[in-house]
């Protein structure tokens, strides 16, 4: 099995990929489009994205040698962007570290995160780029609104409270990830935990066309290296034309555009001798920007595999291993902001993506969910009461401990 490279930034996030075949005109005949320059809070939150995206990568290429990998850090940060408003004391400073965020206040990362969705899917008219949240809780879970509310406007979260002791809630939740990426992630979750009261999630769907597609008829059946020896038969496609290059004695660099140019996907390759996963290792922010920097127009010929892939991942221990282990201990995680009593914590975050590319463009998709615990919803059978028979009663005051009004009934009255 061959090994992918997604290793973009949280703003492109996994939205780049490979492909091959035609000649090209220069790619920088049209005059760029003038964008609105970047805040200085939401290029904060790229540069925190950028970083948190790497450092995730790394981890799971650590944890997965011989794998496919493809995830979206994007995705992964917006989820746990969103139960970030819901958490507080050291649980908060913990997911605010992973993911980066140090020197953005609560309210400043949402406004980020808020302006520059916006900007994202509205950056290239020739890219379909799609986003979307939502917050789904167990009807008898008390829930701040406040948590719902700020969600809801930052994040655009669609609200929902479910029956969870309902299977159809299962059907529910994942006909709405099947939507949200147009078909290609047609289930996140398989059951729903009797004591999880909360899924925050989010989906995002990429279709984008090359600038100048590959011509199907230059591609043709060609064989694929494996780590170590052995091959495996590809679709190998093909095009000459003029890209964003740069070369030395330890990778290959291309950057292939979508539509009119504000989308690409970048692609490395390391030389004959270098191992891929010591090249991911060392692929921090500074390495990353510093490639991007090198990148020069330049005319060659680039073959790349046709290739499709779906992924999944439980990120619990990976999220772990990156600083937020408080936020998944049942003794120490502080959620009081999406809950006053506490006693809840994360279960589970879980990672499902796809992506597609061939002649055409790439096609992608990912949603993360982060599933919220408690520690007990009444046990494994739920009470059932009936007060058909003689009871007492007693009204107080809690401060205090004061007995106000204390009662017995034997036989209840109605005018």
């Amino acid at each position: 099995m061959f090994k992918l490279i997604n290793l973009f930034p949280l703003l492109i996030i996994a939205l780049f990929l490979c492909n091959c075949s035609k000649d090209l005109s220069p790619i920088n005949d049209n005059p760029k489009k003038q964008i609105r320059a970047l805040t200085q809070n939401e290029t904060q939150l790229v540069e925190s994205g950028k970083k948190f995206g790497l450092k995730l990568f790394k981890n799971i290429v650590e944890e997965q040698p011989d794998s496919n990998i493809f995830i979206s850090p994007l995705s992964v940060s917006m989820a746990l962007g969103m139960t970030l408003n819901g958490a507080d004391g050291e649980t908060y400073t913990a997911m605010q570290q992973t993911l980066e965020f140090d020197g953005l206040t609560n309210q400043q990362i949402n406004e980020a995160y808020q302006s520059l969705i916006d900007l994202l899917i509205n950056l290239d008219e020739k890219v379909l780029f799609e986003i979307a949240n939502s917050i789904w809780y167990r009807n008898t879970f008390n829930v701040k609104q406040d948590f719902l509310k700020t969600n809801q406007k930052y994040f655009d979260a669609e609200i929902s409270a479910l029956d969870f002791n309902d299977p159809a809630s299962v059907d529910i939740i994942n006909n709405w990830v099947n939507e949200k990426t147009n078909k290609k992630i047609k289930e996140i979750i398989d059951n729903i935990d009797p004591n999880e009261i909360m899924f925050l999630i989010n989906a995002i769907y990429f279709k984008g066309t090359w600038q100048y597609e590959f011509d199907k008829e230059n591609t043709e059946d060609d064989v694929f290296n494996l780590t170590g020896s052995g091959t495996v038969d590809c679709k190998m496609m093909k095009i000459r034309g003029r890209f964003d290059y740069y070369e030395d004695d330890d990778v290959q660099i291309i950057d292939l555009p979508y539509g009119d140019g504000d989308f690409s996907m970048t692609i490395f390759l390391p030389k004959p001798g270098m191992d891929i996963n010591e090249f991911a290792a060392n692929l921090d922010e500074s390495r990353w920007q510093n490639y991007l920097t090198y990148l020069k127009s330049d005319s060659g010929t680039l073959e790349l595999p046709k290739f499709k892939l779906e992924y999944k991942l439980k990120m619990n221990d990976v999220l772990k291993a990156l600083g937020m282990s408080i936020a998944f201990d049942p003794q120490q995680a502080d959620f009081t902001r999406m809950n006053p009593y506490g006693g809840i914590w994360i279960n589970r975050v879980l990672h499902k993506t796809f992506v597609q590319v061939d002649e055409e463009g790439t096609e992608a998709a990912a949603v993360t969910v982060v599933a919220i615990f408690i520690k007990s919803i009444g046990g494994d059978e739920e009470f059932y009461m009936t007060v058909n028979r003689p009871f007492l009663f007693v009204i107080r005051e809690h401060h205090s401990e004061t007995i106000l009004f204390i009662g017995k009934m034997i036989q209840p009255e109605w005018e």
